[in-house]
């Protein structure tokens, strides 16, 4: 959803822009059709996932209304490249528009990427993957300080410390983080652990469980004592114990009449398991037995998925 200012950015967009540009009112304010072909992306640009259904509503909305806010573009060779407005310029084309309103002004490649990343974080667009990596960006690219940095866009030294560590992460850890499968608060502990193959097996089982913020930190720990701690448990109620739903222990109980043997159910987000225990073969012979007789456990097993 789109915000006209975002809390703790400071002086925020408008005053950014117009601290940069160093141009006078009626220069700045200066709108010109230009061809949208003649716009390129921004190629610092730390946006990098967009939402579809967003850009189809915003490219109807473009052609009902056209675009009501300029785009800001700087000169480049024969065109032009954007600055800011990344979305309206990808709804425009959607909309087949031959020309869009823009602002031209100048900039240098630090400006850009700073006015690029507070316009994005002022939508609050950015994944925090993508946050980390506008600021490493800054830092390495154009020589910022965490101090100045922190000043530019409206954040604490700390908040950008703590994104940046997530650059810490292997690959499909940060690839978890971008595409939601893993919030920050789940995946910051992981940097804990120096091995990436272990990351991503704790990563893996993190989403697999769904644990807490406190729940991966606990694990972490135990992790960081034995790294081989998730291979050894066999049963995950050893690592992570669940209460189990009432329902849930009464069709064990009644499984386990029906079966004379031990069953567990596990519940999962997306699937579930129940889990029949035998000893002998005999023993497995009388359970498929009973389990084939026209029976009335078969409503306890619609979802479920037998592990023998």
């Amino acid at each position: 959803m789109s915000k006209i200012t975002h809390s703790g950015l400071g002086k925020g967009l408008g005053a950014l822009i117009q601290d940069t540009a160093g141009l006078d009112a009626d220069t700045k304010d200066k709108v010109k059709a230009l061809r949208v072909e003649d716009i390129i992306p921004n190629q610092f640009q730390p946006r990098t996932e967009f939402n579809d259904e967003s850009l189809d509503e915003l490219m109807h909305s473009v052609l009902q209304y056209g675009v009501l806010q300029p785009v800001l573009v700087r000169k480049k060779g024969t065109g032009y490249e954007l600055i800011a407005g990344e979305r309206r310029l990808r709804a425009s084309k959607l909309a087949g528009c031959k020309t869009i309103p823009a602002i031209v002004r100048e900039y240098s490649d630090a400006e850009m990427t700073e006015i690029a990343l507070i316009e994005n974080l002022q939508r609050e667009d950015l994944n925090s993957i993508e946050e980390a990596r506008a600021y490493e960006r800054l830092l390495i690219e154009f020589g910022f300080t965490q101090e100045l940095l922190a000043q530019k866009v409206g954040r604490s030294r700390s908040h950008i410390a703590n994104f940046l560590r997530l650059l810490n992460l292997s690959a499909p850890v940060q690839s978890y983080i971008a595409n939601g499968s893993l919030t920050m608060g789940q995946a910051k502990p992981l940097i804990g652990l120096a091995e990436a193959d272990l990351q991503v097996e704790a990563a893996d089982f993190i989403i697999a469980e769904n644990l807490s913020a406190r729940a991966v930190e606990d694990l972490v720990k135990k992790l960081i004592k034995v790294p081989t701690y998730l291979k050894d448990c066999e049963e995950r109620e050893e690592i992570i114990p669940k209460p189990k739903e009432i329902f849930v222990v009464e069709a064990e109980d009644h499984l386990q009449a029906i079966l004379g043997t031990k069953v567990k159910i596990r519940s999962g987000k997306i699937k579930s398991k129940i889990e029949i225990e035998f000893y002998s073969e005999e023993d497995l012979e009388r359970i498929l037995e009973t389990l084939t007789k026209p029976a009335t456990i078969q409503s306890s097993l619609k979802q479920g998925q037998f592990i023998v």
